[in-house]
Formats: structure tokens, C-alpha cells, sequence
């Protein structure tokens, strides 16, 4: 037999190979099994799941201490503000939802800071501004993490804060390796950010932001944190640390003042719900945005989406053009309760979306109307413990590093939420007001099943959130994944919706699929009238915990696209 023939057959039969890989995975199309990057984590005990392998570490170190999950919760979050300052720090703000084993129910935390009560609507009119400035001085708002920390720790707390705090500080003292995502992101954002005052100090001591591998020190933040242990929350907010802040950002030609950080407070609110297909599925209420999830939720359950299968392009539309409609609401109500009547509680009904659900058609819509009623980079972090808690957890600067405004000796840099105001309608609910919450884009979630804990999991990214979160509840419950599969599974995410901050829909937006998506279901999507961005977005990032209680274990899965990590005892 020739060379030629042999080449032939050996083509032939990679071809027969490729064909039956093919028709393997087709079977699990709907369960997207083929996308799993590993299995889940399963343990007995207690299981932690956040976006740094390091930081999981500790809230586990913290659980076999003794803690429980509120501590190392904290603790976790402590170490990623170091670890990972690309999306979170004590310079931002917090959101949680809690269950508590004693009690039996979950308790939602807003720890969302207020704009500075000095600066005004007018001041940017005056100034000539259509919106606010994504960095600088003037998107600072006040910082909430720290006072939701010790929050949650005097409500629930077990451990002395001193001890949860000691890993970070331990951290930031001896240094850690920078990993090669977070090595990134500093890099890309220290062009930019680098000319405001005290960042290179903090983050380029060497004159260059640290590379992959790169052990990173931060002896300013290792001095705050020992302040917090020793001082306690008013050690930030009425102390030295709330002086030096404001002194800065006066400097900087902002507002953010003393009075703003003395006055601060977070909030405890009851999480609201929908019922998705016999799983109540929990939201934080507005100055967030989890309640669009919920609505996105109440119309695709109208369908029958399972038979639709993953990835189809039936599925693809129904999901976006839902996204489109609920986020309309989002556009237009969604902000600070203390200063608006929203109407949350039929924003999420059922009646409502049956409404909604109405303007889909075959075609995608370039716009949608708001609802006519009556009456916003990022860590998510999960941790269950022995004792059956479980902690949902998230918390950011926003914009990745925040506004750049670094205090010096302090070692962290100021949020920049109050960009999200609106600035073109002083009546829009969102509109900017001195002492409010701006609208906020960071949520956690919960899902319970008979009124028992099932589920606590977040999906980071902006707008792509609630989008996120609405996706991980649809593979888990229609599509069968587990927990791991649900996360790795590629996404979708829309952009172009109007927007809280004033923006409006006109040209339908654009639909950004992540690669793993069939071409044959892109070009349906195209004939239909979606815009089309293959590859390329953010998809955010993914960390959950599921309790079986029947056989006692957890299970806990991580995003496959960063360096988060699951693990358990």
C-alpha cells in the first residue's frame, strides 16, 4: 500500500473522529457538558469559593479557627482588597445576603455609601457637564465596605475582628505573588490612573506596576487594616483615616468630606423574591439592580425553555429580548428607595411580566418602552460553614481600580459609584442629589427550595449581572447542569440598553456571545435582526455553593475564566 493511500485513510479516519466527538457533544448539547473546565467541589463540612486561590485559603484557615462563615467572609474580602485591587477594596462599597441557621431565614445587607452632601445637581449644570467624570475626584462617593464588615460582624460575627483580619495583614506585610490576570488589569489601568497623586506610591513602588509572579507588598494598607482591628469601623469613618480622605480629596478639588464619612451607615433590608419553576430565586431591592434578574426570570418562565436547549437560537432571542424589556424598568426606576416610591413589588409580579412578555416577537426589538405603573469589575465571594450559614457576598470599586484618587499612607483608592447618577434629568429617579445612593450594579443572590438554602452564587461584571445571574439559574434548573457546568457553559451578554444614567436605546444594541456558540445559530440570530459581536466581551465571573441537604455536603464551583477557586473541608 502506497504512502498516498495511507495518507487517505489516516484523513478519512480523523474525519470519522471528529464527526463522533461531534455527534458526543451534540448529545449534551443541552446540558453543555461538553464546556465543563473540571468537576465540582464536594465537602462534608464547609466550602469557600472566591475569585483568588490565596483568599479561598484563608476563609477556610478562618473556618478551621473556629469562625464561621460571616468571619470568613469577611477575612476572604479583606485579602482579595489586597490581593486583588483590580475590582474590590475597603475604598468601595459592599452588598450581602446571609443565611442565618439559627433563625432560618436570609437578611440582606445594603453597605452602599451616599454622595458628598456639599455637591449638588446644579454644580454640574453650572459647569457645563452632561455627565460625570468616570475618574477624578468628583465620582467619589463614600465608601460602605468597611461599615458592612463590622455590620455583619455584630450581627453574626463569632471570631474577635483582629483575628479575621490577621491574614490580610500578614499578607500585606510579607508580600504575595501577583497572579497573571491581576498583573494585567494593574497594568492596563496604571497608564491612566498613575497621574493622580498617591497611586505609583501604592501600586508602582518600583516604578512599574508588578508582573505575573512579582511579589507585591503594601505596607499602607497593612497599617489601615491594624487600625480597623484595634479601632473598629469608626476608625475609618471618624478617625484619622476618615481625615486623611477628606483632606485628599479637598486637595483634589472634590466634595467628599469628613462630615460625609462621620454620617455614613449601612442598611438592612429583606431581600425580595420570585418563584422560578418551584425555586425562590432572592434579590437585593433597589439602589441594585438584582431585580431585573427577577423580572428577566418571570418572562422566560412563560416559556418552555428546556425543550428550546441550550444555545439555540430560539432560547438566544427569548433571553435578550427579555434582557431589553426588563432592563427598560432598570432605566427608569431603579435607584435609592429613600428618595423614590418604586414599585418593586409589581416590577417583579407576575401580572407584570405576562404584560412584558407580550412586546417579543420573532424579530429583535430596536427599542422598548418602560413599564407604565401606577402606583453601574467586581469580587463575588461565597462561604458555607458547619453549622449550615451561608454567606453571599460582593463588593467593588467599580471600574475595575475606582476613580484613581489614592489617600496617601493609606494603601487603597476611592470608589467612582457616583459616575452612575444621572446629571440630564433632575426628575429621574436616578437623578443626582446630595446624600443619595447612586444606582449601583453590583449584586449577590440567593436561591432557596422549600424554604430550605440551596444556592448562594453571584456572576461579577456590570450590566452583565443580572444577565449572569439569570443565566446560571436557566442551565441549573432547565438545562440540568451542575454547578460547575452552569458556570462554565459559555454566555451571552446584551449592551446598548437604555440606562439608569440617561442613555437611551434606540438601535436594538448589540449581543456579544462568547465563543462555543454554533455558527448556524449566529446567522439565525443575525436574520432576526440581532447585532452580532462574536468572541469578544466581558462575561463576568462566577463563584456558588450549593447545599444538598439530604446528604449533608456542599458543593462549590469557581469561574473557569479567572483565578478563582473552590474548596472545602
Amino acid at each position: 500500500m502506497d504512502i498516498k493511500t495511507n495518507k487517505i485513510r489516516f484523513v478519512f479516519l480523523l474525519i470519522l473522529l471528529v464527526c463522533l466527538r461531534q455527534s458526543l457533544l451534540g448529545q449534551d448539547r443541552i446540558t453543555g457538558r461538553s464546556f465543563a473546565s473540571r468537576s465540582e467541589v464536594i465537602a462534608p463540612h464547609a466550602m469557600a469559593a472566591t475569585s483568588h486561590p490565596l483568599a479561598t485559603q484563608v476563609a477556610i484557615d478562618i473556618l478551621q479557627q473556629g469562625g464561621n462563615a460571616i468571619d470568613a467572609a469577611i477575612a476572604a474580602n479583606a485579602t482579595l482588597g489586597l490581593m486583588e485591587p483590580t475590582g474590590c477594596g475597603i475604598g468601595g462599597d459592599l452588598f450581602a445576603i446571609i443565611w442565618d441557621e439559627k433563625t432560618k431565614q436570609l437578611y440582606g445587607l445594603n453597605a452602599s455609601g451616599r454622595s458628598p452632601k456639599s455637591l449638588t445637581f446644579e454644580y454640574f449644570t453650572k459647569n457645563g457637564y452632561k455627565e460625570i467624570p468616570s475618574h477624578g475626584p468628583l465620582p467619589v462617593s463614600v465608601p460602605g465596605c468597611v461599615d458592612g464588615w463590622f455590620e455583619m460582624h455584630k450581627k453574626f460575627g463569632s471570631l474577635p475582628i483582629d483575628k479575621i483580619l490577621s491574614p490580610a495583614i500578614n499578607y500585606a506585610r510579607e508580600g504575595f505573588p501577583v497572579t497573571e490576570l491581576i498583573s494585567y488589569y494593574i497594568q492596563l489601568s496604571a497608564p491612566f490612573l498613575s497621574k493622580y497623586p498617591g497611586f505609583k506610591d501604592v501600586f508602582m513602588p518600583n516604578g512599574n506596576a508588578p508582573d505575573k509572579g512579582d511579589i507585591f507588598k503594601n505596607p499602607a494598607l497593612a497599617n489601615t487594616y491594624e487600625k480597623l482591628a484595634t479601632g473598629g469601623r469608626d476608625a475609618f469613618y471618624k478617625g484619622d483615616i476618615a481625615k486623611t480622605i477628606a483632606a485628599y480629596i479637598k486637595e483634589q478639588g472634590g466634595f467628599l468630606s469628613y462630615e460625609d464619612l462621620a454620617a455614613h451607615s449601612s442598611e438592612w433590608v429583606k431581600p425580595v423574591s420570585t418563584n422560578y419553576r418551584g425555586y425562590d430565586v432572592w434579590e437585593l431591592p433597589p439602589n441594585g439592580q438584582g431585580i431585573a434578574a427577577l423580572q428577566m426570570l418571570n418572562i422566560l418562565e412563560q416559556y418552555d425553555v428546556a425543550s428550546m436547549g441550550f444555545g439555540s437560537e430560539e432560547y438566544i432571542h427569548l433571553f435578550t429580548e427579555a434582557k431589553k424589556v426588563a432592563y427598560e424598568d432598570r432605566a427608569k426606576f431603579y435607584s435609592d428607595m429613600a428618595f423614590n416610591q418604586i414599585p418593586v413589588d409589581k416590577l417583579i409580579s407576575k401580572n407584570y411580566a405576562k404584560e412584558r412578555a407580550q412586546l417579543i416577537k420573532e424579530r429583535a426589538a430596536r427599542s422598548y418602552p418602560a413599564g407604565k405603573l401606577k402606583d453601574g469589575d467586581t469580587i463575588y465571594l461565597t462561604v458555607a460553614d458547619s453549622h449550615g450559614n451561608m454567606v453571599s457576598l460582593i463588593q467593588s470599586n467599580y471600574r475595575g481600580m475606582g476613580s484613581g484618587m489614592t489617600p496617601p499612607g493609606l494603601g487603597f483608592i476611592l470608589q467612582d459609584r457616583g459616575e452612575l447618577f444621572n446629571i440630564q434629568d433632575k426628575n429621574h429617579f436616578n437623578a443626582y442629589a446630595p446624600g443619595k445612593r447612586p444606582f449601583h450594579t453590583i449584586i449577590p443572590s440567593f436561591i432557596t427550595k422549600d424554604g430550605k438554602p440551596w444556592l448562594s452564587f453571584g456572576v461579577m461584571g456590570g450590566a452583565m449581572q443580572p444577565q449572569g445571574h439569570v443565566q446560571i439559574v436557566v442551565n441549573l434548573i432547565d438545562f440540568g447542569m451542575n454547578l460547575q457546568e452552569a458556570g462554565d457553559a459559555p454566555r451571552i451578554q446584551h449592551l446598548g440598553s437604555s440606562q439608569p444614567t440617561g442613555e437611551e436605546m434606540t438601535d436594538g444594541g448589540t449581543l456579544y456571545m462568547e465563543s462555543g456558540f454554533d455558527y448556524e445559530v449566529i446567522r439565525g440570530l443575525m436574520k432576526r435582526g440581532h447585532k452580532i459581536s462574536y468572541g469578544d466581551g466581558i462575561y463576568g465571573g462566577y463563584q456558588a455553593i450549593l447545599k444538598d441537604t439530604e446528604r449533608g455536603v456542599y458543593f462549590g464551583a469557581s469561574e473557569s475564566r479567572k483565578d478563582g477557586q473552590a474548596s472545602g473541608y
